[in-house]
């Protein structure tokens, strides 16, 4: 499957600006399981802003 970064990029809430990996979603996951994180799009908006990107965070967030 080919990366389409255009697209991804319309779906991206990431607010971290000097980012690498917008758009190529493949990387941003594999760096923040890496971290032992979430990337952004799995947060909604205003948690995202937040930087806490932990799988705790998010099983706060969804609870």
């Amino acid at each position: 499957m080919e990366c389409n970064i255009e697209e991804n990029l319309k779906k991206c809430n990431c607010t971290y600006e000097p980012c690498s990996r917008k758009g190529k979603c493949c990387d941003c996951i594999e760096y923040h399981w890496r971290m032992g994180e979430l990337p952004a799009c799995f947060f909604p908006d205003d948690v995202e802003k937040t930087f806490d990107r932990s799988i705790r965070k998010f099983i706060e967030t969804y609870k």
